[in-house]
This record gives structure tokens, C-alpha cells and sequence, in this order.
């Protein structure tokens, strides 16, 4: 520590001066100060904070006399200073603003103040504090800073009955021992701020773990009352409460039921308590249908309902409402003891998890009507009248294949809700006009959609089109610009080819996606903002996270709710109705009558692969309406034709050909996956390094053209 100004108080006289006592101790003495203050070093490294608080007194006694040793800590924050005490209470009176006082003065100036009588000190901030009634008794005070090289961390006081108590000598040796203290109290606060970072960074993961899970559950193939009984566990463990608990309301029966319960080890809880616990949620969550988070003896005057395990025990419980429009389908609790400050750390979590049930419930009261509606109907006409049902909806997506509308019905069910929604499928399937589906059906169809291309924009400006930049952050930035995200704000944000996203610029998308807020470039500025992200890819980013080149963190978040939309080779039948809509659409445009599509057209054009899906169907018929004066389309059909010619003269001449193309239509049919239960090995009846050796050697492209 540099040199500090040792400024004592104010005398009456200089004469007065003179005649003070200033007693040198003797070199023995001198000694043996300093061995205790090594002995103190030592001891203040190997004590824990509260420790150390308790045992101060004690250590610093041999030191030096006093009757009284406070340490306080400071800071200054955005409204104002802040302290808190180690030790004895501070000699400062309550009604005194802390900014005020000869404390806060020596942690600013950073100086020592040397009271040698608190009484006749003449300066008005020492005589307001020795007026207070728990200053009187009290002689000679000095009150050093708590310095580092990093800054000040506080004030150390010592006061004594006796005026003139501490010499100039004293003042040095605890100018000395208030090094040592600042130098422990630095480190111990420099551990507890490693520790709390890796408590974040384990919440964190703990956060991603349990998304995981869930979305695990979710996709797979699970009985819905296992699912639930799995999903309540792993909420129970990763919350670390005393029980979480989920029920369900019958429609049939009318009555409710406690599907899962889990709770710690050493909680027993027979059927009919549990039963009621959960009767108790239920007409919460009927109450209001919102989160709630309180006392849980409050929420049942008859506390005989309740189980004894939380009768004897004081329990905070949040209860989350499961709701879909119109109606509230159960409930999903969790409970611990005393206040409930963990779980609403992760109250946005919990949210989106309830969301995730609500939507495997209705999935599931979905499945087990259309079951009914076949038992009863027949399901040929339990198909016919689900068609019919689901095509007026989508006027603006073609198409009466059983793939596309299984994934329109999944467009129904995910669309109320706020989670995200991961499209996948080749280019040219029509994701955009999924996603716009998924808005147009969501709360925030009356606020803007905002779509941007990933793949589109450069990387170096990619960042700038997302969150937006301040004038002069970069060369060319003229002027403020908001970004996308901004833009959205309050409606939905359509990400197309995520997967082309770099890496560095992952985390942020993530922070945004988890935190709701982000800074635009060249600011420091936190803005809030709440947006539905739908993001759409062709790539395959699980085998992207394999490679490294995306964060498997940022997929987790993005896949919440998973749509693969279907090639249009996949769903062959709707390629007459695609072609009759452009037909007419462009007919329309170009001021054409056409009125009659030859068979023999529409053939070629239906046993055509279409590498572009839906978008090289589009622009062909567009050609071809252009090329067509009459009323009769005439489309050029020799290229098609020669590439159907090409591909069947090359099967029945070329064995290798014909293993080529029955490992690509494997590869397109599991979505290029290779590996894994549904992966195309699997489907080929062959390892996953022998199908690796079979691409390599018939030069089969990585991904998809």
C-alpha cells in the first residue's frame, strides 16, 4: 500500500500538543507485535469468512488494546452506498445516510482517521457520530482502510474507553495488521466468487440438462402416464424440492387424477394424502389460470386435507397451471421447505416444461379421439372427415398427402403456444410457408413476422442484421439501425438455414433465446425483448454438433418441438393439385386462358424426382406457362424426360448405379442420418462403416444437392 496520511484530531493549542504522551514501545515488545501479526496472517488464510468474523476479537487482542473491533464492508451501487458489518456493530447512528460518516469518508479518501478523544474532536462529522447513544463510552477511535492493489474493500475501527489510547507508533502497526486483514478478506471473498460462478455454471447445466430430458421424453416413443411419471423425477431431482407432483382432469370421468408423484426419501405419503395434496393444486390452478407461487397451508382451509409431512412443516409450493385455449387440462407442482427462491430462479424453465406437457397431453387426447373416431366410423372415413377438417385451414399450403398433413396437424397443435419450433427438410419443401402457418395460428398473428436468411448474409454482417448496431460501431455504420430481434419484438423471428450460423456468433443467439435480451453492436445498453423464434434448416445438425461446427446447448433450445416437412418425391399424389395452383396462379398473372393439362404432361411431370422439391416444380410451371399461347399447357418436357431416360438406361445397365441409388433413397428417407435406430445402416441391413465405405467409394455427396 502506498504511503498514507496519518491525520490525527485537531487540538486546542499547540502547546496542549506538546505535552502528549507518545510512548515507543520497547523492541522486545516491538517483537513480539510483529510475530502475533504474522501468527494473525496465517491464521486469517486458513478461517472461512463467518469464521473469521467470529474469531477477529480474539485474534487481534495480543495485538493491540481495545474495547471495541468492527470491520465494514462497502460499496457503491447504483442507489447509493451499501455496507455490511463483520463483527461488533458500527458506531454509526441509524439515522445518519452511511455517505455521511467518517466511515465512508476513510474508504473514499482512503486515508486513516486518529481520534485521540472522540469528545473534544471540534470537526462536525466526529461530533455528530459521538453524540449517538452507542458512541458515549467511548475515548479514542481509529479507523483505517482495507486496501489491495485491486482497490478498497472496506474500514477496520478500533475503539477504546481511554482518551489518547494509540500513539503514532500504534497507528503504524495498525496501518500493518489492517494490510493483513484486507489481503485475507480479499481472498476470501475472491473464493466465494469462484464459488458462486460454478454454482451458476452448474445451474446452468443443470437448466440445459433438464430441457434436454424433456425434449427426450417428448420425442420418444413412450406411453403418456410413463412419460409424465419420468418427467416428474427428473423436475424433482434437477429442482432439487422436496416433491413434485402432476395431475391431469379427466373428461370422461369428470374427476381429477394424480398421474405422477415423486418426492425425497425420506417423505411417505400413502395414496389418499397424496391424492388430496394434489385435489388441493387443482382447484389453485382452476382459480386462476396463472403460475402461483405461496405458503402451501394457505391454499386448503380443511388442513386435514393436506398430508402430515407438510402439516408439520412449513412448505412454499408453485403451482403451474397446464392450459390450452378454453380450458385447463391439469396441473404440474413443486414443493420445498421454507421460501421457494430456487424454483423461481427457474420459473421460465418450469414454464417451458409445462408448455411441453401441455402439448404431450394434447397429443395424446388427440391420438386417443381419432382412435375413437376410427373405432366408431370406420377409419376410412375417419381419414376422409380429418382431411376435410384440416384443408380449409391451410388454404395457402397444397397438398391431401397423410405426411403433409400429419405435419399440419402438428402445426395446430404447437401453434398456441410460445415455444420454439425447429423445421427440417431439403431446400425447397416449403418451410417458410410452415413457419408463417405457425404464426398466422399463434397468439401473435397481429404482430410482425420477421424472417431473415442466414445463409444469405455475410457472417461479418450477420450479427448486425440480428441485434442491430449504434452509429459508428463499425466502418459504414452511418446511422442506428435496430436488428431483427428488435424488429420482432413481440411476434416471431423466422431463422431461416440456422445451420449456416457461425459459431462464435451461437452464443449470443443463445443468450437471446434463454435471457430475453441482448446489446446491439457498439452498445452497452441491455435491451429486452419478447420474441417466438422458428428456425428451419436443411442441414443435419445433430451431425454438425459432432463435428463441432454448432452448439449442441443452442439445439437443445431450438429444438423444442421438431417438424421434418415431407420431399415432394415423398408425396407423389400431391403434385397434380401443386401443378393445377400454379397453373392457374400464373396463368392468371400473365393475362392466359389455360384450360386443359395433357395426361402424358401430368405423368412425367408426377414420376419426376424433383431434386428442388417444390420450388423446381414452381419455376418449371412457370416456363411452361410462358410457353403454352393456347389453352392446353405445353411444357418442355424433353429435359425431364431425357433425365427419366437417363436414370432408367443407367439401372438396367449399371449394377454399381443401381447400388448408388438404393443407398442415396436410403440416405434421403432417414434424412441423411447414417447412424442410430432409424439411421439408413440400419435400413440397408449393413454397419455404419461399411455404409461409410459404400458412400466414399460411389462418390456419394456429404449432404444433400
Amino acid at each position: 500500500m502506498s504511503a498514507v496520511e496519518l491525520v490525527p484530531a485537531p487540538q486546542p493549542s499547540a502547546g496542549a500538543l506538546s505535552l502528549l504522551p507518545f510512548r515507543k514501545p520497547h523492541s522486545e515488545e516491538l517483537a513480539a507485535r510483529y510475530e502475533r501479526l504474522a501468527h494473525l496472517s496465517r491464521s486469517i488464510a486458513s478461517m472461512t469468512l463467518d469464521a473469521l468474523s467470529q474469531n477477529l476479537p480474539g485474534l487481534l487482542r495480543p495485538l493491540i488494546p481495545f474495547d471495541l473491533v468492527n470491520i465494514v464492508i462497502l460499496d457503491r451501487g447504483g442507489d447509493g452506498a451499501r455496507g455490511r458489518s463483520l463483527g461488533a456493530t458500527q458506531l454509526v447512528p441509524p439515522e445518519i445516510p452511511l455517505e455521511q460518516t467518517t466511515t465512508w469518508s476513510v474508504y473514499q479518501e482512503q486515508k486513516p482517521l486518529w481520534v485521540e478523544d472522540w469528545q473534544e474532536d471540534e470537526r462536525p462529522e466526529v461530533q455528530k457520530e459521538a453524540l449517538n447513544p452507542s458512541s458515549i463510552g467511548y475515548r479514542s477511535l481509529c479507523r483505517l482502510p482495507l486496501c489491495t492493489s485491486t482497490g478498497c474493500l472496506g474500514v477496520i475501527s478500533f475503539a477504546n474507553h481511554r482518551s489518547y489510547e494509540y500513539s503514532r507508533s500504534e497507528v503504524q502497526l495498525l496501518l500493518l495488521v489492517a494490510d493483513q486483514v484486507a489481503l485475507g478478506l480479499a481472498n476470501k471473498f475472491n473464493l466465494e466468487a469462484q464459488r458462486r460462478t460454478h454454482q451458476e455454471l452448474d445451474k446452468t447445466r443443470a437448466r440445459l440438462e433438464l430441457i434436454g430430458a424433456v425434449n427426450d421424453l417428448l420425442t420418444a416413443s413412450t406411453a403418456l402416464d410413463l412419460f409424465l411419471a419420468q418427467l416428474t423425477t427428473k423436475i424433482r431431482q434437477l429442482m432439487e424440492s422436496d416433491f413434485a407432483i402432476l395431475g391431469l382432469w379427466n373428461f370422461d370421468d369428470e374427476r381429477f387424477e394424480v398421474k405422477a408423484f415423486d418426492a425425497k426419501h425420506d417423505v411417505v405419503s400413502d395414496d389418499e394424502p397424496t391424492k388430496s395434496l394434489g385435489t388441493v393444486l387443482w382447484e389453485r390452478a382452476l382459480r386462476a389460470d396463472q403460475r402461483w407461487t405461496g405458503r402451501l397451508e394457505d391454499l386448503s382451509q380443511d388442513q386435514a386435507m393436506l398430508p402430515e409431512w407438510i402439516r408439520a412443516t412449513s412448505m412454499t409450493c408453485l403451482v403451474l397451471p397446464l392450459v390450452v385455449p378454453g380450458r385447463v387440462l391439469g396441473v404440474l407442482a413443486l414443493g420445498a421447505h421454507g421460501d421457494a427462491s430456487s424454483v423461481q430462479d427457474e420459473l421460465e424453465y418450469l414454464e417451458l416444461i409445462s408448455s411441453l406437457v401441455t402439448l404431450a397431453v394434447t397429443n395424446s387426447h388427440a391420438q386417443a379421439e381419432l382412435q375413437r373416431l376410427k373405432q366408431e366410423i370406420g377409419e376410412g372415413e375417419a381419414f376422409c372427415k380429418d382431411e376435410s377438417c384440416s384443408e380449409p385451414i391451410f388454404e395457402e399450403i397444397v397438398g391431401r398427402s397423410q405426411s403433409l398433413q400429419r405435419v399440419l396437424r402438428q402445426v395446430e397443435v404447437v401453434a398456441p403456444t410460445d415455444s420454439s419450433v425447429l423445421i427440417q427438410g431439403e431446400t425447397g419443401t416449403g418451410k417458410e410457408l410452415i413457419a408463417r402457418a405457425i404464426h398466422n395460428r399463434s397468439g401473435r398473428r397481429g404482430c410482425p413476422f420477421i424472417k431473415i436468411n442466414c445463409a444469405a448474409i455475410p457472417s461479418g454482417l450477420l450479427e448486425s442484421e440480428l441485434f442491430g448496431h449504434e452509429k459508428g460501431a463499425f466502418t459504414g455504420a452511418v446511422m442506428r439501425k435496430p436488428g431483427r430481434f428488435e424488429l420482432a419484438d413481440k411476434g416471431t423471428l423466422f431463422l431461416d438455414e440456422v445451420g449456416d450460423i457461425p459459431l462464435d456468433l451461437q452464443s449470443k443467439l443463445l443468450r437471446v433465446l434463454q435471457e430475453k435480451e441482448f446489446e446491439r453492436l457498439g452498445s452497452t445498453r441491455t435491451q429486452q425483448v419478447d420474441v417466438r423464434v422458428i428456425a428451419a434448416t436443411h442441414r443435419n445438425l445433430k451431425q454438425m454438433i459432432e463435428e463441432g461446427t454448432f452448439r449442441s446447448d443452442l439445439y437443445y433450445r431450438l429444438h423444442v418441438f421438431p417438424l421434418t416437412i415431407p420431399s415432394l418425391r415423398d408425396r407423389r399424389e400431391d403434385i397434380p393439385l401443386i401443378v393445377r395452383h400454379y397453373v392457374d396462379n400464373y396463368a392468371q398473372r400473365m393475362n392466359r386462358h389455360i384450360e386443359m393439362i395433357p395426361a402424358r404432361t401430368m405423368e412425367v411431370l408426377t414420376n419426376y424426382s424433383w431434386p428442388g422439391n417444390v420450388r423446381e416444380l414452381q419455376n418449371f410451371i412457370e416456363r411452361a406457362v410462358i410457353l403454352s399461347p393456347g389453352k392446353c399447357l405445353r411444357p418442355p418436357l424433353d429435359e425431364l424426360e431425357d433425365k427419366l431416360a437417363s436414370e432408367s438406361r443407367t439401372e438396367l445397365t449399371t449394377l454399381e448405379e443401381m447400388e448408388r441409388e438404393h443407398v442415396l433413397r436410403a440416405l434421403r428417407e432417414s434424412n441423411w442420418v447414417t447412424g442410430g435406430p432409424n439411421g439408413a445402416a440400419v435400413r440397408l441391413g449393413i454397419k455404419r462403416t461399411t455404409l461409410a465405405y459404400r458412400i466414399r467409394k460411389l462418390k456419394i455427396p456429404c449432404r444433400p444437392l
